[in-house]
């Protein structure tokens, strides 16, 4: 494609138009265009980052061992990330969803327009740009699609065709390393098994995103996601072998690649389970760069209580007498604050700090 300007209303063409980022990306401009330039504070200081450091590679095939369950247990309340190599998910599905995502991206900007906010069959499905175009002043360099797990039927019949089956064939198939995982944790916190109160509150509910972040004309200059963490019990990543996620490291300035690691996943501890741990475990910020060499994809599952679920300290947390550093609060209302505004770091778990 030859170069070409700017459109004359770029958030009209990104965002009410359903070109994006990738519409944008595609324009070849050598400059980029002001309203993704981000704050200087916003970006990532690359000499910050920690050459020598890395982020713990997990086999969990023998979940029950005490040293995995103790070097799981350890990342989460260290470093809030590991890698887990062994999962059980097989490769044919990775990819699969993988394939998926970027034929999602690959349609026009008339279909994946019809899941806009404006015009979507569901509140439930949502492609958007940057995190909440609505309130960004500057736009991150992602586009995404949002789907929240209701069920199967509601999948199949209004999530996008072109990547419907595959995600759904992922996000099933995740169940079993999911479980897995929040069985360990508890185990952690000296909660002895994981019944139906507990796996409703841990893992009541699923969202599954595909991420599309494109070639870059001025990496330097801006985000593919600014720094936040997560408002989930736990979130499962799926990279690709582009990298570009990086984690601070608890209590400095620093930063710490998370490189890929083939056929394995990338698992966070999210903001509700440093809550309902009472700050055992600890939810951590992280950003994505932007490139300016290939496009990434990235598939994140986001493991979280139901809506109408109150989070606290758990009550097992609490049995030793320790005092809790968090109210009780239902988390839509958690959700809903954490969404209206851009993201800031750490910042959203203060608003369930007692």
């Amino acid at each position: 494609m030859a170069l070409s300007s700017t459109p004359p209303d770029l958030k009209k063409f990104v965002v009410d138009e359903g070109h994006g980022v990738k519409g944008v990306s595609e324009l070849n401009l050598k400059i980029l265009p002001d309203l993704f330039i981000q704050p200087v504070e916003r970006r990532l200081d690359m000499s910050k980052v920690l050459a020598d450091e890395s982020i713990p590679v997990v086999d969990i095939l023998d979940s029950e061992n005490p040293e995995i369950i103790k070097s799981v247990c350890d990342a989460a309340e260290k470093l809030g990330f590991f890698q887990i190599v062994n999962h059980g998910v097989p490769l044919n599905i990775i990819e699969g969803v993988k394939d998926a995502t970027h034929k999602f991206f690959e349609l026009s900007s008339e279909e994946k327009k019809k899941y806009l906010s404006q015009n979507t069959p569901s509140k439930n499905v949502r492609y958007l740009t940057s995190f909440s175009p609505e309130v960004d002043k500057a736009y991150e360099w992602k586009d995404h699609l949002s789907c929240f797990y209701v069920s199967n039927e509601e999948a199949l019949e209004l999530w996008p065709s072109v990547c419907k089956h595959e995600a759904l064939e992922y996000l099933k198939t995740c169940d079993s390393v999911i479980k897995t995982l929040i069985k360990i944790l508890i185990t952690g916190l000296g909660i002895p098994n994981l019944n139906h109160t507990n796996e409703s509150l841990l893992m009541g509910s699923k969202r599954i995103n595909l991420n599309y972040y494109p070639v870059c004309p001025n990496p330097e200059l801006s985000i593919g996601v600014g720094g936040h963490s997560d408002a989930s019990t736990l979130t499962v990543l799926l990279q690709d072998q582009i990298g570009g996620l990086y984690v601070r490291k608890q209590d400095s300035d620093c930063w710490i690649h998370v490189p890929p690691v083939k056929e394995s996943l990338t698992i966070n501890i999210g903001d509700a389970f440093q809550i309902m741990s009472n700050g055992r475990y600890k939810s951590v910020e992280h950003i994505v760069v932007a490139n300016a060499h290939e496009n990434r994809i990235s598939v994140p599952v986001f493991v979280n209580p139901r809506p109408s679920d109150v989070i606290g300290p758990l009550p097992e947390v609490m049995n030793s007498g320790e005092k809790a550093l968090y109210k009780q609060v239902l988390y839509s209302d958690y959700v809903k604050h954490f969404l209206r505004k851009s993201t800031d770091g750490k910042g959203t778990v203060d608003f369930a700090k007692i």
